[in-house]
């Protein structure tokens, strides 16, 4: 069974510096094959589980720990490393209690490891979906909203607290009036969009990156080739005897931060957790540092003439 290195969070906790993202299409992932792949992964080695309201995948996974303690896989709930995130549509200050614990009773657990804001927008109450109509969109109070994720900590709900997709300036605002600061910040990044950038900005401020679509999600219709594809990471697996998954995987190791992969092949998984006991040269990582950047989710989704956002530069801050 695989051991997967740990970084101290700025909470004072550690967090596995590589997991298992649960976000699938829930059409092609049923419940029960969900349940089997978590249960498959904590057997290999996993302890790092990545999961938010709005994928759906809170309750199998809360079944698959509830079978992995019944069954000797793990010993005790403090193995595990759970994150899940708080949807648009429950960021007001009243909804986030009840979105907390709406996810603890799904996952059958007392507390989260980590809780983040999913997204820096506001969407109308009772909407968990990510096809949010435009008119749906607002802008969120990050100090009402922060305030009651601080309280989640209080109350002994979550052990930390952060923040997904959020630019150096969005996490600067939110800076300003925060009493916790955030531990983590869960971004996309790769070799094709390296977040130098933010990297450096949270470096400065202590919060801890967190690389989801380390390889680019190119089977997902708003994902990119440009990784799993790439000449020169092809070039670089050859000569090591690796995957191109796995060199994507230690570029992004190799940066410092920590990362979530999603799979629910037996092989792939292992595959992914093969990444520790080799590294690239200096001459390597530079060779990927020279790739192309280009964000592979846009976020057009959240863009709206009439809402928080009325263009890719806005919710971006510039960081396109």
């Amino acid at each position: 069974m695989a051991v997967i290195p740990e970084a101290v969070l700025s909470s004072g906790h550690k967090i596995p510096i590589l997991g298992l993202g649960t976000g699938v299409d829930p059409s092609s992932s049923p419940p029960d094959f969900m349940k089997a792949a978590f249960v498959t992964s904590m057997e290999l080695g996993y302890r790092h589980f990545d999961t938010a309201a709005l994928y759906g995948t809170e309750k199998p996974l809360g079944e698959a720990i509830v079978e992995a303690l019944r069954s000797g896989i793990i010993k005790s709930r403090e193995e595990l490393f759970i994150t899940s995130k708080l949807w648009c549509s429950d960021v007001d200050q009243d909804c986030v209690l009840p979105a907390i614990q709406n996810t603890l009773k799904n996952l059958q657990l007392e507390y989260l490891d980590l809780y983040l804001i999913h997204w820096p927008v506001r969407a109308t109450p009772g909407k968990l979906t990510f096809s949010l109509d435009k008119k749906d969109l607002f802008p969120m109070d990050y100090k009402s909203t922060w305030e009651a994720m601080e309280e989640c900590v209080k109350l002994g709900l979550t052990k930390s607290i952060g923040v997904s997709n959020f630019s150096c300036k969005k996490l600067s605002e939110l800076l300003e009036n925060a009493m916790i600061p955030p531990a983590v910040n869960q971004v996309e990044m790769n070799p094709v969009w390296n977040q130098k950038k933010l990297r450096d900005f949270c470096k400065e401020k202590g919060i801890h990156i967190t690389a989801w679509s380390p390889l680019g999600a190119s089977g997902n219709a708003w994902g990119t080739p440009a990784v799993m594809e790439s000449p020169v990471i092809k070039e670089i697996a050859a000569a090591k005897g690796k995957t191109v998954a796995q060199v994507a995987l230690r570029w992004v190791h190799q940066q410092g931060v920590s990362v979530v992969v999603k799979s629910v092949n037996k092989d792939r998984m292992q595959q992914n957790l093969s990444i520790f006991d080799w590294e690239l040269s200096e001459e390597e990582e530079q060779q990927i540092n020279e790739i192309p950047q280009a964000r592979g989710f846009s976020g057009i989704l959240l863009v709206s003439p009439d809402g928080p956002f009325k263009s890719l530069e806005e919710l971006w801050d510039g960081e396109i």
